[in-house]
């Protein structure tokens, strides 16, 4: 993929989860073509790509990730024609859209695994991992996705006769990846949806995929990143300019390897090695990040996010990075040293209903920030200022709460909020037939923050979002630049550079709620965003005044 092609590196990305973005017949279930009735809206926000979560056929028992056909729309929400014309009327207005490609398990009520537990002498039998007993010593390691959900990975089969495998639910049977059948099974399903128009999958549970499941020398891949690198290839020969977007959340020393390729330096002679393009993953979920980043908002220090920068890995030519503040499933601080885990929990999830699966916060961001207008700005700017592509969720830019009454990562996962009409303008049903229930009263009810009544307000969140994401698209060297951490005195204050052939951002950040002051040496600096004061205080040297939680965007005139 040439450079011209890498239309990811200057994206922002906006994820939906079709079953709760617009209804359009009123059966209370968000559909494709709601979603489409929608377009203009996400136009007007200035998103570049929308991520689809599952909407394949499924029993839905885990949000659509439990799929029994790679090949459909689930009635629920509509048809492929209905998909096909939302795709179409996506690309009109110049936007991509990207799907979730559930390759690591299935649902058990998919056929192949129906076949497969139903005859041994199944052609589908080895799409599965089997075992006839139990492992004497489980490996913990290898250990259950959900814990205090699931209590292990071997579950009993009694049609089969056997013990299949399963990192996540005991109804999501993992499929075998060293088996090439199952391989060509995912080229046929990529190839499926890039002829329908989609611009690249995001891949779900990667890390997974190649992982070597159950410990068996029957899903033993002898080169588990070819796994991806046929992936890619495949995607480069059917999608022209498609990507694969992966969940690939490993140890930091491992993550660099998701992307492929290899990143410039000099090799043992000392010779001056350039970056070969990256052959696996173009983008990769930085869970790091994101887990730095909230401990940063957490205890108002920019040390943890000068800190993640270093521990990042360089990426290769053609890699990038999504950031995120919140996706779709739990907050995961689980990289996070024990210690400051716990202060993130003090701080953002002080009750233990808050928590989940002893690693994760499942709230959104405006509840976590106690609704301070400011400091959720601020979050939003620093994120989409660091470098790699943004990534927000459906109703982040109104503000939206949560609803901890929901079982587990249900909470961040209600209807999207139109208006203060019925239902929050999502569906015309009955509230008792919603998919899940809208958010009502208080604070963050659908009655208080929704989108008409910010449509026609320039100072609210929305109009604010709005005017962030069209200028991150007038930022390339935010996507694709070198960056630097510029020194300030402040702990509570984060600066960085941006630099490319484009020009040169600088953005200063203040995460505490005291004003804060910092002083760089900048070469003619002109304001891009936030209304933060600076000033020349000699030569090159300029002031930056920040309120609490105050930001500001410059460019240097004459930078490099």
């Amino acid at each position: 993929m040439g450079t011209k092609d890498r239309w990811y590196e200057n994206a922002t990305f906006y994820a939906i989860d079709v079953e709760a973005f617009a209804d359009a017949n009123g059966d209370g279930v968000g559909d494709f073509e709601g979603l489409s009735g929608r377009l203009d809206y996400l136009e007007s926000l200035g998103i570049d790509c929308i991520w689809l979560l599952p909407f394949y056929p499924s029993p839905n028992r885990d949000n659509g990730y439990d799929v029994t056909d790679y090949y459909g729309v689930d009635d629920r929400h509509g048809t492929l024609g209905d998909f096909v014309e939302f795709v179409r009327e996506a690309d009109r207005r110049g936007i991509r859209v990207i799907i979730d490609l559930v390759a690591n398990h299935t649902s058990d009520q998919h056929p192949w695994f129906q076949s497969a537990r139903s005859d041994p002498e199944s052609p589908y039998r080895d799409y599965y991992v089997w075992r006839e007993d139990l492992p004497e010593e489980p490996d913990p390691s290898r250990g259950p996705v959900f814990p205090g959900e699931e209590d292990t990975v071997w579950s009993y089969d009694e049609k089969a006769e056997a013990f299949y495998y399963h990192r996540f639910y005991h109804y999501q049977p993992d499929l075998n990846l060293a088996n090439p059948a199952v391989r060509e099974e995912i080229r046929k399903i990529m190839g499926f949806w890039l002829e329908l128009g989609v611009s690249g999958f995001r891949v779900d549970a990667a890390t997974l995929m190649i992982d070597h499941k159950g410990g068996l020398e029957s899903t033993k891949l002898d080169d588990p990143h070819g796994v991806l690198r046929d992936m890619r290839h495949f995607v480069e020969r059917r999608g022209d300019d498609a990507i694969l977007f992966a969940e690939a959340d490993d140890a930091p020393e491992r993550l660099g390897d998701y992307f492929g390729g290899s990143v410039g330096g000099r090799d043992a002679d000392g010779t001056e090695v350039s970056a070969r393009e990256g052959d696996e993953m173009n983008v990769l979920l930085n869970f790091l990040l994101d887990a730095y980043l909230v401990l940063g908002l957490a205890e108002e220090d920019a040390d943890p996010i000068r800190e993640v920068l270093d521990i990042l890995p360089e990426i290769p030519e053609g890699g990038q990075w999504a950031n995120f503040l919140r996706n779709y499933d739990e907050l995961n601080v689980g990289r996070l040293p024990q210690d400051d885990q716990q202060n993130v929990f003090e701080r953002f999830a002080p009750d233990e209903t808050m928590r989940i699966y002893g690693r994760g916060i499942r709230r959104r961001l405006p509840p976590m920030l106690g609704g301070d207008s400011d400091r959720i700005r601020m979050a939003y700017s620093l994120l989409f200022s660091l470098p790699g592509t943004p990534l927000f969720v459906y109703g982040d830019e109104i503000g939206m709460g949560d609803d901890l009454e929901l079982p587990g990562r249900e909470a961040v996962r209600t209807p999207m909020q139109w208006s203060d009409e019925k239902n929050g303008g999502f569906s015309t049903a009955d509230p008792e037939d919603l998919v899940r229930p809208m958010v009502s009263g208080g604070e963050y009810g659908y009655e208080s923050v929704n989108v008409a009544d910010q449509r026609g307000d320039p100072d609210s969140l929305l109009q604010w979002f709005s005017r962030l994401n069209r200028l991150r698209g007038e930022c390339p060297e935010i996507g694709h630049g070198d960056c630097e951490v510029l020194d300030v005195d402040d702990h509570a204050v984060f600066a960085h550079r941006m630099a490319s052939d484009h020009g040169t951002v600088v953005a200063v950040h203040n995460l505490g709620d005291d004003p804060a002051e910092a002083t760089l040496e900048l070469d003619d600096p002109v304001r891009l965003f936030g209304d933060a004061t600076f000033e020349e205080t000699d030569d090159d040297s300029w002031r930056f005044e920040l309120g609490r939680y105050g930001y500001c965007w410059v460019r240097e005139e004459n930078g490099a």
